[in-house]
């Protein structure tokens, strides 16, 4: 095949979403779809070796990639077609042990190939066995646990504002993923104050926590000359160069706060200092996907973010809005593809279980994808007061709803944070909530130990 016909094939194999239609790539019907199904299980792995998408002569994604891929590993399935995988990863052969040993033999387009013939379940029942676990001063990731992102944005990034969305979101055992806020202005100075203000709390509370301010990875580098209190860098990547190009950003500059992040030392139970967002359709909005399909550019991504070592990577999945994933069940297969390359390719995954509210989504539908999250075993996902972000304005997940996930599916915080919380009284010794009857003196003793809303 030519770059061309492999970019079509994937296209036309991939599950219907509106922004392939947009793209003017999508199957213009369910027969034409499932007939590419077909082609693309029969479909060798090794073609994805021999047929880049992206000349990586123009790309530096496309150059990393093949840099990464591990030829010795990669020849204990060099005999697999795309369907003959998914098979195999569905069997009892395929564990932690044997999917983990596979990491860098496989490339983001093999992967994303063997999503487009999987199921749902196919995709859960995989990605489940795949736990991948990092560290700074809470670990995530393990099995059995879920971590939540404290997010307490604020329209005008008022210090009143953000701490008490904090307060809220550690009384519900929140936040032992980041506590991460998407400032209203990308500056220096007001990402030196968010990140004061955090600091403050957890050195006061002696919370086990990790801060990160959303801010432009450049405006790190430079609060991180200033001496700022960093614990993550953050930074929005896409699956093409031109498409991190449209970030601002390129290999060098994340290679840059990387080191310097590292360079801090700031962890105590471990050393990955990144956070990367993505997102299906980044790239095709930014009119850098170079005729592929949306689901496959974004796993591209996953080569840009494996390669920092990061804590944390969060596919925004619905953030984009309906003209990329039109309704709930678009977003919910996005939700659980964007999961299951993540997890093959070795990164800790969480999910944004969100929505745009001009989407043909609602509460229910991410209920839903929250719930499959769990049972496929997402390291992370949102916390925010009221599950409505009025500084984005859009729908993610509330306190309450990682209350409920962790509370059905039997799950737990992570260990570090967990311990620090029962000591308070915000979990018992089983990590569940604490009853009802002592949230009073807690609340007293949280602000009299913060002292976060005497912030100004």
């Amino acid at each position: 095949m030519t770059p061309d016909e492999l970019k079509t094939l994937m296209a036309r194999a991939t599950p219907a979403r509106s922004g392939d239609v947009l793209a003017g790539l999508a199957s213009a019907s369910q027969a034409e779809r499932v007939r590419a199904q077909r082609v693309l299980a029969d479909t060798a792995l090794q073609t994805f070796l021999d047929v880049p998408l992206i000349d990586p002569e123009v790309d530096e994604v496309s150059a990393l990639i093949l840099d990464q891929h591990d030829g010795a590993a990669f020849r204990a399935i060099a005999h697999h077609s795309v369907g003959s995988f998914r098979e195999w990863l569905l069997s009892d052969e395929a564990t932690l042990e044997t999917i983990a040993a596979l990491t860098f033999a496989l490339t983001p387009e093999m992967v994303a190939a063997v999503s487009k013939v999987c199921r749902n379940q196919d995709l859960i029942a995989i990605a489940r066995k795949r736990p991948v676990v990092t560290a700074f001063r809470t670990t995530v990731g393990l099995p059995g646990r879920l971590s939540v992102r404290i997010q307490p944005n604020h329209p005008t990034d008022d210090p009143k504002g953000v701490a008490a969305s904090i307060l809220d979101g550690l009384h519900f055992a929140c936040g032992d993923a980041t506590i991460g806020i998407n400032p209203a202005t990308d500056s220096p100075d007001a990402m030196i104050r968010l990140l004061d203000l955090i600091e403050e709390m957890r050195l006061q509370l002696g919370c086990p926590v990790q801060s990160c301010v959303l801010a432009h990875v450049t405006t790190a580098l430079q609060v991180m000359e200033r001496g700022a209190p960093v614990d993550l860098v953050f930074q929005s990547i896409a699956g093409s160069q031109a498409a991190n190009a449209s970030f601002g950003i390129d290999l060098a500059v994340l290679k840059e706060a990387h080191d310097a992040a590292a360079s801090l030392d700031r962890g105590t139970v471990g050393r990955n200092a990144m956070y990367f967002e993505t997102g299906q359709g980044s790239a095709l909005s930014a009119g850098a996907h170079h005729g592929i399909d949306q689901q496959t550019i974004e796993t591209r991504a996953y080569a840009v973010a494996r390669a920092f070592d990061p804590l944390l990577v969060n596919t925004v999945v619905g953030f984009i809005g309906p003209e990329y994933l039109y309704d709930g069940k678009e977003i919910v297969r996005a939700g659980l593809e964007d999961h299951f390359c993540g997890k093959l390719l070795g990164l800790p995954m969480g999910v944004d279980v969100c929505y745009t509210n001009h989407a043909e989504a609602d509460q229910n539908d991410m209920d839903t994808l929250l719930t499959l999250l769990g049972v496929a075993g997402v390291n992370f996902v949102m916390g925010v007061p009221g599950s409505d972000d009025i500084m984005l304005n859009y729908q993610s997940t509330s306190y309450h709803d990682a209350a409920y996930l962790r509370a059905a599916l039997g799950l737990r915080a992570a260990p570090e944070f967990e311990a620090w919380a029962q000591g308070l009284g915000l979990l018992d010794g089983a990590g569940r909530l604490a009853p009802p009857a002592k949230e009073a003196a807690l609340d007293v003793e949280l602000l009299s130990r913060s002292r976060l809303l005497e912030a100004s």
